[in-house]
């Protein structure tokens, strides 16, 4: 028999990474949602499970359109993910654009908390710990030629207060983390549940709003709250509070209740997951927090599908059991 000749699934090792991800989840089911909004696209048309493993694959690999074109053209284990035989055509770099905007954020979203809630379900994201942080996505690593329109629109200079009018990402901000780190874009923030390191919930906000006005965004409903001391000021531990779990903070080194001892444990507690964050992107491709918003939860899901195989977590229960 010859290589042309041979199924792909007996030229992809039987252990591959990707073989896991499909025993553990089932995409026709979890796409189901999808299929109202979806008309074939593409060269032939592709079922809607085989476009989104695809869009998946493109976060899986941190690939942008052209290169996810190229992958999928040239790798076995990535046309075997997506359902695609050795000779059949595989999507190009326009499919992944139209596939997006077609999906939209809303649709995205349902499809996330689908997941989470399954996850939470079978007991793999519990709620009893969550590490809470936010980072940063950089629209521009220079801002000169909106600071330059500024000056000619006769004002002194590009700052947040005129970054509506002048930048051409209307929703992006600039922000800071501490004392030296600053960025113009947005703020990515997320919870970490940290009984197996998966992403709970996720939002992106301007990167001028604070880590603390960010917090009621993806703050749980029950256990304690690990945090930097971003998260310190009185509104977040009201928030903590509020939602009937414990705070796990770190406090400012000015405030009366700070307990030095405390905090050292606190830092080492949470410092396992702050690796989550390190895998995620830094910059952004969209214009606009709505398809940014789309971006971030996709990463979710990828990086969320592969630390399930790290774990060795069951199959995914995506539709209810009856009885």
């Amino acid at each position: 028999m010859t290589f042309l000749e041979s199924n792909i699934d007996e030229l992809v090792s039987a252990n591959h990474p990707y073989r896991r991800i499909l025993e553990l989840v089932d995409f026709k089911v979890l796409t189901k949602e999808l299929r109202r909004c979806y008309s074939h696209l593409g060269r032939g048309g592709y079922p809607i499970e085989t476009g989104f493993k695809a869009l998946l694959l493109q976060y899986m690999e941190d690939l942008s359109n052209r290169e996810a074109e190229r992958f999928l053209e040239e790798n076995l284990a990535g046309k075997l993910f997506c359902g695609f035989g050795l000779k059949d055509p595989t999507p190009n770099h326009t499919y992944f654009v139209d596939l997006r905007q077609r999906i939209g954020t809303k649709r995205l979203a349902d499809l996330f908390n689908k997941v989470r809630e399954a996850l939470k379900e079978q007991g793999i994201i519990r709620e009893v710990f969550t590490f809470v942080d936010a980072t940063q996505l950089a629209s521009k690593m220079s801002t000169w030629e909106e600071r330059d329109k500024a000056i000619k629109a006769g004002l002194d200079k590009f700052n947040n207060a005129v970054a509506e009018k002048i930048a051409r990402d209307k929703d992006a901000r600039f922000g800071c983390k501490g004392k030296e780190k600053f960025w113009y874009g947005y703020k990515r923030h997320a919870s970490v549940d940290m009984t197996n390191g998966l992403i709970n919930k996720i939002v992106v906000t301007p990167a001028n709003l604070p880590d603390h006005k960010g917090l009621q965004h993806v703050c749980p409903n029950q256990g304690a709250v690990f945090g930097d001391k971003g998260y310190s000021p009185k509104e977040s531990r009201k928030e903590i509070r509020r939602r009937g779990c414990h705070s796990g903070v770190i406090l400012k080194n000015n405030m009366k209740e700070k307990d030095r001892d405390k905090d050292r444990w606190l830092t080492q507690v949470r410092m396992p997951y702050e690796g989550t964050f390190s895998k995620l992107r830094k910059r952004t491709w969209y214009i606009g927090r709505v398809k940014n918003q789309f971006e971030v939860f996709l990463e979710a899901l990828a990086f969320n599908f592969k630390r399930l195989i790290k774990i060795k977590a069951p199959p995914l229960q995506l539709e209810p059991i009856r009885g």
